[in-house]
């Protein structure tokens, strides 16, 4: 086991004060339901949520909150984690029991969970510094992507009606024309104090996209 966390510390770039930290860290439930990586993986899911919240706020100063949070959101998801957890084959590494072995399902969970956890072990053993610094080395690659991310003018709205007057906008279909394989939609639009809006889509969804853009050009947002 000594040499599996040794190459395990090469990998990850972090060498531990408490190689039993690191051990646990890597013990799902299937393999011990009494002392495994359940509670460190709590504690890593926060460190990752606090050390990102940070880095984005820093990187957007300037950007509203509803985009902020779409970013962060697409950061910390499980499908992230999993992707980072891949690349540093922390498969090779946890130990599960024989009954999530076969589960591809179970797997990426197992995956995305265990560097939640090794996230709460590194935290522990070297502290804030060490950790933010091998988190923003890992979700470099999906920071820099979270760049293009844009907010789209239906949600732009809701996030917009929900803050100011705790309701959502409400969206009409005033007409369909036009075949069945090829309808058009006419949409209306309208959140409390504001005037209706029209707008024609090819799909309910278009739509409502396109009466919303009207109405945000008319709060000027």
């Amino acid at each position: 086991m000594t040499d599996t966390l040794n190459k395990l510390e090469q990998l990850i770039g972090v060498k531990f004060k408490d190689k039993e930290l690191l051990k646990k860290s890597l013990i799902h439930k299937s393999h011990n339901n009494l002392d495994n990586n359940e509670k460190l993986e709590f504690l890593g899911d926060r460190v990752l949520g606090l050390s990102l919240a940070k880095t984005l706020l820093k990187i957007y100063p300037n950007e509203k909150e509803g985009i902020i949070d779409k970013k962060f959101a697409n950061l910390v998801n499980k499908k992230t984690c999993l992707q980072i957890a891949k690349k540093l084959d922390l498969g090779n590494f946890i130990q599960t029991g024989n009954s999530y072995k076969k589960l591809n399902k179970s797997e990426d969970k197992i995956l995305s969970d265990g560097l939640e956890a090794l996230l709460g072990a590194i935290y522990l053993d070297q502290g804030m510094s060490v950790v933010e610094k091998f988190i923003l080395n890992n979700w470099k690659e999906h920071l820099d992507k979270s760049s293009v991310t844009e907010i789209d003018a239906k949600t732009q709205l809701q996030e917009y009606s929900l803050k100011k007057y705790k309701t959502l906008p409400v969206y009409t279909i005033k007409k369909q024309s036009g075949p069945h394989h090829n309808p058009i939609f006419n949409v209306e639009v309208q959140i409390k104090d504001s005037k209706k809006f029209f707008a024609k889509g090819t799909s309910k969804k278009n739509a409502q996209q396109n009466a919303a853009k009207k109405l945000l050009l008319d709060l000027k947002l």
